[in-house]
């Protein structure tokens, strides 16, 4: 009988301990889920990319990403659907639609400063990376405001703390310098799998990198 006591004490103590140590690791700032997901925010090149919690496994993904969305909704979902999330990375695409809706680089750059500058400050140790906007084709006619969106906000970046800048362009063109049409739909703006799939070989170690505090 005291043996028998003995053993399932043994059993007991054993089920609790590794209940705390679960507990303990589930905590631990090396945990994924202590450190919170990586959160995509932007428009529907993020929003229709559908492979993209494959292509980035085993990163714990969250793709807030809609179509149609513009700089502005960036600022008005980052309190209520970013902050609340606490990401330990913060995935950015967005100033497409406001290029194609005429709207001035430097317009488009302050309110995406905003948007960065909200996260930083509100998510202590949160890593920000900003995906070039698409030289799309069917963007050729403001290409320069583009570019100038890219160049500022690639300047931006590399003088702040927790704030990247990741170029995707060149996986889009060929050596000639030319657009890589086969990677567009017909509307020569979205993307077919084989352009996600040249953005997660450019993405992911850099994402990786960041989730891991490198």
């Amino acid at each position: 009988m005291t043996t028998r006591r003995l053993l399932l004490g043994d059993v007991v103590w054993a089920l609790v301990a590794h209940a705390r140590t679960t507990a303990a690791a589930a905590q631990s700032p090396l945990s994924p889920a202590a450190r919170g997901p990586v959160v995509f925010v932007g428009s529907s090149i993020f929003h229709r990319w559908t492979g993209l919690s494959q292509q980035m496994a085993p990163l714990p993904i969250v793709n807030l990403a809609f179509d149609g969305s513009q700089t502005a909704d960036m600022q008005r979902m980052l309190k209520p659907q970013v902050l609340p999330r606490r990401p330990k990375v913060i995935v950015y695409y967005c100033g497409s639609n406001d290029v194609d809706a005429g709207e001035p680089a430097d317009a488009i750059v302050r309110r995406i400063r905003q948007f960065v500058d909200g996260a930083v400050k509100s998510i202590p140790g949160v890593r920000v990376i900003f995906v070039s906007i698409n030289r799309a084709p069917e963007k050729r006619d403001r290409w320069d405001i583009v570019d100038a969106v890219n160049r500022q906000v690639a300047e931006y970046a590399a003088a702040m703390a927790g704030a990247q800048y990741v170029d995707v362009n060149p996986v889009l063109f060929n050596s000639n310098g030319e657009p890589r049409f086969e990677l567009y739909v017909a509307d020569q703006l979205h993307l077919r799998p084989a352009a996600y799939e040249e953005f997660a070989r450019v993405l992911k170690p850099i994402l990786t990198g960041a989730f891991e505090g490198q």
